[in-house]
């Protein structure tokens, strides 16, 4: 109900209930007025009969009271009159006419409590008012009651009663209290014509105020508020305008840079106050992702985060994440469907031997598979598992795609993946910096763990990986086979042939050494032309005939050099961890010492180390 209705509506109420109140108490107040007129008319009619019928009685025409009684209801308006006896007076005169004795039980009741009675009736739809007015017998005056009557001063003598009709009172009340509720209506209707026209501006003002803000609440900003007044209520017009146009300026500029942060492209006919705020919180969202990943301590945390983000913030089930190597020549997987995996599930697995087989690797650019259905060849989802589309996001990183998001579609959920597609793109473009950062991390870390020319790890690698080492071997209650190793008459090669025919001849032994153990013993490059391996899990005769293969392979291992053929032989060196320290530096000391004794026994020789060989008093 609009507003002016409501008040219309109101005053009509509190104008309709004080009418009604006003017509009672008018009603009510005519009521009491006529009665009581009435009472003194009969009561100064009652005293004009009593003084006629004294003057009768001393002037000898008493017998006349009748016609006077008859004149009297004509000059006064009465509509009855008559004289009852009381019984002493009947004793002393007799019963007196034939209209003089009581005829009902008000006048008896009169007669005998000497008290005077008035009641109103409704005889034949009219009105009459009754009294009954007892005569008593008084001294006083002159003449007075005692003169005549014999009987005590207080005697009741007789009665008048009386009657009349009220209804011309009545239909002049009526008239009066329906002019009077005339004049009220009428003047309750000018007012309520004036406070109509009064509330006309307020109320069309609150009605535009109130299609304007729905239209604002749908994203239309552009309605306006007419003008109608130059008082409050029309400044409230002017400063809803100018609040308007202010809104509609500052959204579409707010989402005019959100949606080029975003890259979304505006619907149209959507509501920009929703599609704004779902675009501020995608950007929230996508800072706060971004503060989680930069505090990350590795690229396999980052890549798990973005799994569950997905998974959780966009209800994604389905997708993969791989990642370009550092040579760009391969593709490995990180995640599939949120777990870890090095798999190819949704795509054809030459991809990540031929990583230009992948569109999105190839160009840089999303592939939208659910706009263009079969842009990319290699994408071959599992005949099983139904139809699938897929969107693929390049992750850039040093100018280049160093990662690849592939995120997977049922016919029924792809446009809300596309309606997705910008949002995920802020997130994953959040990601590219803070994954490139880790992988320069990484690639740092472990330049100062490798050695630059061989590519072995280093003796600053080792220094990190000992504790894992340790605590390993001491879990498994396993040994570690410590193998010392060092080129014999290394230096004559730098001093005859110089320092590259060296730098080759490192070379060529630290590829022997590698081929000679198995991916998971460790080889290090321990300093200048000695090198340490480990031999896990391996103890005793198993590693001297590891260490003796690695010394017959080096005998017979042939570097050319500038036109020449270089041959070198190695001495090794063997202690066994924990068995011959339980300190693991202590093991390699005596592995040393083991080696020492190699060199000193001819050199080209495996020698085992053995607790007579270590003293405090030898120099190594």
């Amino acid at each position: 109900m609009k507003l002016n209705t409501k008040v219309t509506l109101f005053f009509i109420s509190i104008a309709a209930a004080l009418l009604a109140v006003l017509i009672a108490i008018s009603l009510y107040a005519f009521r009491s007025f006529s009665i009581a007129s009435a009472t003194e008319h009969i009561r100064t009619a009652g005293e004009i009969v009593r003084v006629h019928l004294t003057e009768s009685m001393i002037n000898g025409v008493i017998d006349k009271r009748e016609r006077f009684l008859q004149r009297l209801v004509e000059v006064q308006g009465l509509k009855s009159a008559r004289v009852i006896r009381a019984p002493d007076v009947e004793k002393q005169f007799g019963k007196g006419l034939r209209l003089e004795s009581e005829v009902d039980d008000i006048e008896r009741r009169v007669l005998h409590d000497g008290k005077p009675h008035f009641e109103l009736t409704v005889i034949d739809n009219e009105t009459i008012f009754r009294g009954t007015i007892p005569y008593i017998a008084t001294a006083s005056g002159n003449p007075n009651c005692l003169q005549c009557h014999q009987v005590a001063e207080g005697t009741v003598l007789g009665a008048v009663s009386m009657s009349m009709s009220l209804n011309t009172l009545k239909e002049k009340a009526l008239m009066t209290v329906a002019g009077i509720a005339g004049v009220v209506t009428l003047f309750a209707l000018l007012l309520v014509l004036l406070l109509r026209r009064l509330l006309r501006p307020i109320s069309e003002t609150a009605n535009a105020v109130e299609e304007t803000v729905q239209r604002a609440l749908r994203g239309d900003f552009k309605g306006q508020v007419e003008q109608h007044t130059n008082d409050e209520i029309g400044q409230i017009a002017v400063d809803m305008n100018r609040l308007l146009t202010f809104l509609d300026d500052g959204l579409n500029r707010i989402g005019g840079n959100v949606a080029r942060l975003t890259e979304r492209t505006p619907a149209p006919g959507e509501n920009l106050l929703t599609a704004t705020i779902d675009m501020v919180d995608g950007l929230t969202s996508a800072a706060h992702f971004k503060q989680a990943i930069e505090e990350d301590e590795t690229k396999t945390e980052i890549y798990q985060r973005l799994s569950r983000t997905l998974q959780n913030e966009f209800g994604i089930p389905e997708f993969s994440i791989y990642e370009i190597s550092s040579n760009k020549k391969q593709m490995k997987g990180v995640m599939v469907d949120g777990e870890m995996a090095d798999t190819c599930r949704w795509c054809d697995p030459q991809i990540l031997v031929r990583p230009e087989a992948c569109r999105v690797r190839r160009t840089g650019h999303i592939i939208d598979g659910i706009d263009n259905p079969e842009i990319c060849y290699a994408f071959r989802p599992p005949a099983e598992l139904g139809e699938r589309q897929h969107v693929c996001f390049p992750i850039i990183q040093s100018g280049a795609v160093g990662s690849v998001v592939q995120l997977l579609a049922t016919p029924s959920d792809r446009e809300r993946l596309s309606s997705q597609i910008p949002f995920i793109n802020v997130y994953l473009r959040e990601t590219a910096p803070v994954l490139e950062t880790k992988r320069l991390m990484e690639s740092l870390r472990n330049s100062t763990l490798t050695d630059p020319m061989t590519g072995l790890n280093n003796r600053r690698f080792l220094e990190e990986y000992i504790e894992t080492l340790v605590a390993s071997v001491h879990r498994k209650r396993s040994h570690a086979a410590i193998l010392m190793l060092d080129l014999d008459y290394f230096k004559m090669v730098n001093d005859t042939y110089g320092h590259d025919a060296g730098d080759a001849v490192l070379k060529s032994l630290s590829t022997l050494l590698k081929q000679s153990v198995r991916a998971s013993d460790l080889v290090i490059r321990y300093g200048g032309e000695e090198f340490l391996i480990i031999l896990i899990d391996t103890v005793g005769d198993a590693a001297v005939k590891v260490a003796d293969n690695i010394r017959c392979a080096v005998e017979n291992l042939k570097v050319q050099v500038s036109g020449i053929v270089l041959q070198k032989t190695i001495s090794i060196g063997i202690a066994d961890f924990p068995t011959d320290s339980e300190t693991f530096w202590q093991a390699v000391k005596f592995a040393d010492v083991a080696l020492y004794q190699a060199k000193e026994r001819g050199r080209n020789r495996v020698i085992r180390f053995a607790p007579e060989m270590w003293s405090d008093s030898k120099t190594y």
